[in-house]
């Protein structure tokens, strides 16, 4: 019979068939818990429910305990899974939290979930930093302050918590990290299975790396090798995808070729696949000796050393945080960090001496028998109810709290009609209907702000999809370039330069993109490509004093100087830009006319948000000051009388002391606006921005002079105008863009949820 009083859990993680080690002790944990406490398998329980985070689009094949999944680069998903969890039946949220499987920067878009879940909190720390960066801190705080009760797996990693974080109480409880339940025995049986029968061996698994430490071990195999050759060596496990990223096998290649170099090829067998957790233990109960050579001590679990003491295996470790703490009182031996002299003496010893090996052995085994998942799930189940208790201390609601304000969701983001507008030259500029035109070629305008969205794209949804276009832009520029380090803005469709200098607009529409793709690249070449191209264009720029194109400048030097901030030279340039849209205005602007010049034109908000990026930058309370009177004075004379957005119109515009012009409205002007809303958000903290952006955003939606939507969804494209006789159906790359470069804003700072109007 299940125990009547244990409460139901949603557990947050990575989960099986993903391969990661969060999925697997996920698994693992639901599954001891449902058999121990409800007397179920985890496949038929109700009690015990996963929500999955994915980190691939298609998600995977989950069985029935997977109650809702999550797409880690959709902050949208995050706030979908708390309202779920909120009308479910179960009663304790458990976050399984290592930083790398959550979205975000540093993994922050967890808080938006935790934000409006409604629920106790259990929050399992599989890594505690001791030098944790700023987001780092932030976020594990933000998740330790909304937990009711704190699980750690090391006695060290509760001291951690407390001397770097400041996190201590009895809501911090250190429970093991669980291991299979498996019979002690002798290893000789499991060895034919992986053609070892008869043979001393070693073992290393886990996701081949660098910080793994291999090289060590194969050269203290080397001076093991003379006296023991029947020893066998077995490295167990698929490249680290990280590595094969960026370098494919060429790291695996040189530990084979370092083996070949040392004369030890017959000891050493790469067995190079992803492993089930029971054919893990298979290798471990085949295993005389487990080998933890690691090169860094910042390590506070290791599942796989657990495991390896679960099977009762002899292990030599370097002193990494876990291994000093777990390996002790004899259960296992240290060697220091890069001495292969040393494990190779240690390892002589074990292989000789079968009685001390065994002694250590029974030792280690008998210490994980505590660890085994039966009894690691009752120690979760206890301090169930200590989350519960702790929740209802600070979450009772106040008598007539206002109700939770209706969330306005936000619509996917899709590239169709961007792959459908790209060639392998760039992004054409103008469409017939959903239909690229080739007769206009293309321009380094809207190919510059394409490379900003497939940049943004892939920072906040890791597309590789998308590679293929921003590398095509990326080029696009690069050839755009002219030796005085000034660009060409219009190529034919034959390929062909049709002007001479492409105009400052462009320029600092270049200078723009270049910044942002360095502060947000999808791999360091590309960062460095954008340096250099950057530092190269910016002497072009010297002779600018168009306001406009300073400002988009402005907007390049301050994303390059995310990603490198020590260029003084980017620093001062962008200074004295700020300087001169300063003396602009002041040459021009009056109390009812906070503007640059004599008339309004196009993609006017842009100047604000420059002015707001700058004053944050340089601390300068006047710049902000301006950019929020001028952003505020833009948002003023393009509200309608119905409170909807009534932009500026092309034709005509708006001239100082004349109405503007209603028509053509243009979506280049609400994806300024809504940046220049961001700005001026993060520079006041003032809520009312996040409500202006999303009514700026819902002229695209309708909401506009006319009530007519701006967006095909079935083409996925923007349509270029609203004009006095409707829209114009064409789809352009630059209204294009604007939807995009909007939503993906919107999506970035996630203002689906405003809060209530004061």
């Amino acid at each position: 019979m299940p125990r009547t009083n244990a409460r139901s859990v949603a557990m947050i993680a990575s989960y099986v068939p993903r391969r990661c080690g969060i999925a697997t002790f996920t698994h693992d944990l639901s599954s001891g818990m449902a058999e121990k406490l409800f007397r179920q398998p985890i496949e038929k329980c109700r009690q015990m429910g996963i929500v999955a985070i994915n980190d691939v689009e298609e998600g995977y094949k989950y069985g029935e305990q997977v109650v809702f999944e999550i797409r880690h680069h959709s902050k949208e998903d995050y706030r979908a899974a708390a309202d779920y969890l909120n009308q479910s039946k179960f009663e304790v949220v458990c976050v399984q939290h290592e930083y790398g499987i959550f979205g975000g920067s540093d993994g922050d878009y967890l808080l938006a979930l935790l934000q409006r879940l409604h629920k106790p909190v259990i929050a399992v720390l599989h890594t505690v930093l001791a030098d944790p960066n700023p987001g780092q801190r932030r976020v594990l705080m933000a998740l330790c302050d909304r937990a009711g009760a704190i699980v750690v797996m090391a006695e060290r990693a509760k001291r951690m918590l407390a001397d770097v974080f400041g996190i201590s109480g009895d809501h911090v409880s250190m429970i093991h990290h669980g291991v299979p339940d498996v019979p002690f025995g002798p290893t000789e049986p499991f060895k034919k299975r992986f053609e070892v029968a008869g043979r001393p061996t070693i073992l290393t698994f886990g996701l081949i790396n660098p910080n793994k430490g291999i090289e060590m071990m194969l050269n203290a195999l080397a001076r093991v090798v003379p006296d023991h050759p029947d020893v066998a060596y077995i490295v167990l496990g698929a490249t680290h995808p990280a590595v094969k990223r960026e370098s494919g096998e060429s790291y695996r290649l040189g530990l084979e070729k370092h083996a070949l170099t040392l004369g030890i090829q017959r000891n050493v067998q790469f067995h190079n696949r992803y492993v089930s957790l029971e054919d893990l233990c298979e290798y471990l109960r085949a295993t005389d000796i487990y080998v933890t050579p690691y090169r860094s001590e910042n390590q506070i679990v290791s599942g796989t050393l657990a495991y390896a003491l679960a099977c009762g295996t002899a292990v030599v470790s370097t002193p990494y945080w876990y291994a000093q703490e777990i390996l002790a009182e004899g259960r296992g031996r240290i060697v220091d960090f890069g001495d292969d002299q040393a494990m190779a003496r240690h390892l002589d010893e074990l292989l000789r001496d079968e009685t001390e090996r065994m002694t250590m052995r029974r030792r280690a085994y008998a210490f994980g028998r505590m660890m085994t998942w039966p009894n690691v799930a009752l120690e979760y189940a206890a301090i169930l109810d200590k989350a519960c208790e702790r929740w209802a201390a600070v979450a009772t609601p106040a008598p007539g709290k206002a109700a939770q304000p209706m969330r306005l969701s936000l619509p996917e983001v899709r590239l169709d009609h961007l792959y459908r507008m790209t060639d392998d030259t760039g992004i054409t500029q103008h469409a017939s209907f959903s239909t690229p035109n080739r007769h206009h070629g293309y321009s380094i305008d809207d190919v510059s702000r394409a490379l900003i969205v497939t940049a943004m794209r892939y920072a906040l949804f890791h597309d590789d999809a998308v590679l293929k276009c921003l590398h095509t832009y990326l080029s696009f520029v690069h050839h755009a370039r002219r030796s005085n380090s000034r660009f060409h803005n219009f190529m034919s469709y034959d390929r062909r330069w049709s002007d001479v200098d492409g105009g400052d607009d462009a320029q600092g529409r270049v200078l723009w993109a270049l910044g942002y793709l360095a502060a947000y690249p999808p791999d360091p070449l590309s960062r460095q490509h954008c340096r250099d191209l950057f530092l190269d264009s910016l002497p072009g720029f010297d002779r600018c004093r168009v306001v406009r194109s300073l400002s988009f400048a402005m907007l390049g030097c301050h994303y390059f100087l995310l990603a490198f901030p020590d260029e003084s030279q980017v620093e001062s340039r962008k200074r004295e830009m700020a300087r001169q849209v300063v003396v602009a205005f002041d040459g021009q602007e009056s109390n009812d006319w906070p503007w640059f010049a004599d008339v309004v034109t196009y993609e006017n908000a842009r100047v604000p948000q420059a002015l707001l990026m700058a004053g944050e930058h340089f601390h300068d309370a006047a710049l902000v000051q301006r950019g929020l009177r001028v952003l505020d004075w833009l948002l003023r004379v393009q509200t309608g009388d119905d409170g909807q957005l009534s932009l500026i119109g092309c034709k005509g515009w708006m001239p100082r002391g004349k109405p503007k012009a209603n028509w053509d409205q243009q979506p280049v002007e609400v994806a300024a606006l809504i940046g220049a809303c961001k700005a001026a958000y993060h520079a006041s903290n003032d809520p009312r921005y996040l409500r202006e952006m999303r009514r700026c955003f819902d002229w695209y939606l309708g909401q506009n002079d006319l009530g007519l939507p701006m967006i095909d969804f079935k083409s996925r494209g923007c349509y270029d105008a609203l004009t006095n006789g409707g829209v114009n159906l064409n789809q352009g790359a630059e209204s294009l863009i604007s939807w995009l470069l909007s939503l993906l804003t919107m999506h970035e700072l996630q203002t689906g949820e405003p809060e209530v109007p004061a």
